[in-house]
């Protein structure tokens, strides 16, 4: 097997067979946050994958250099410095963008999703496969988020990316209720397709002491 056929598995199972969000059950506070708006969605899974591409790269590169008591603080140092870049450059060419996500934006240095990949796979594998993985993840996140949102604001709202669809929304959807309902129905599709429950992830915010408050969930 070629080293293609090797990463190409790495890259595709975050779609669907491992999708943060869908399979994984992670990532769920900007998701049912951000999943208002077509637009907003689109940005957070940029933002997030731009990040979690980096991210993984960079903890790959240096996991044998970090020690393990004191992995998760290095990793939220590395993710934070990559977020603050990324916020710097959204805020900078798309303020639309930075506007829509507010406080989610930062928020995404103690995005599970993020936290997750790092600790259960860059600090396990190489650089190239810890990449693949990094996009095939930001890249089912962002599907996922995108999908809810068409959802939300086209029923909801009554609109698309802003653009007026018609008149009469079922506005409920567009709140906190109609997000779960709409992300369980989205859970429940993606699992009959797989065959099963949602995998579990290890998720390395149990161990972290910066997310009191649920933040990276």
């Amino acid at each position: 097997m070629n080293e293609k056929q090797k990463l190409l598995p790495e890259l595709t199972k975050g779609f669907l067979k491992e999708n943060p969000v869908l399979r994984l059950v992670l990532g769920t506070c900007p998701t049912l946050a951000i999943s208002t708006s077509v637009t907003a969605g689109l940005g957070m899974g940029a933002a997030a994958t731009i990040v979690l591409l980096f991210s993984n790269v960079a903890i790959s590169a240096l996991r044998k250099v970090i020690p393990d008591k004191v992995r998760i603080p290095a990793y939220i140092t590395i993710i934070a410095g990559l977020v603050t870049v990324v916020q710097m450059l959204v805020k900078a060419f798309v303020p639309a963008i930075d506007a829509a996500l507010g406080i989610y934006l930062p928020l995404i240095t103690v995005n599970c999703i993020i936290l997750g990949r790092a600790d259960g796979y860059a600090n396990t594998h190489g650089v190239a496969a810890s990449a693949f993985d990094a996009i095939g993840m930001g890249v089912g996140f962002t599907a996922a988020l995108t999908l809810m949102a068409i959802v939300r604001e086209a029923l909801g709202a009554g609109t698309f990316a802003g653009i007026h669809l018609f008149g009469t929304p079922v506005g409920i959807l567009i709140l906190p209720p109609g997000g779960f309902f709409i992300y369980g129905c989205m859970i429940a599709l993606a699992n009959k397709i797989e065959g099963g429950k949602a995998k579990k992830q290890k998720n390395p915010c149990m161990e972290c002491m910066g997310c009191e408050g649920g933040a990276c969930s």
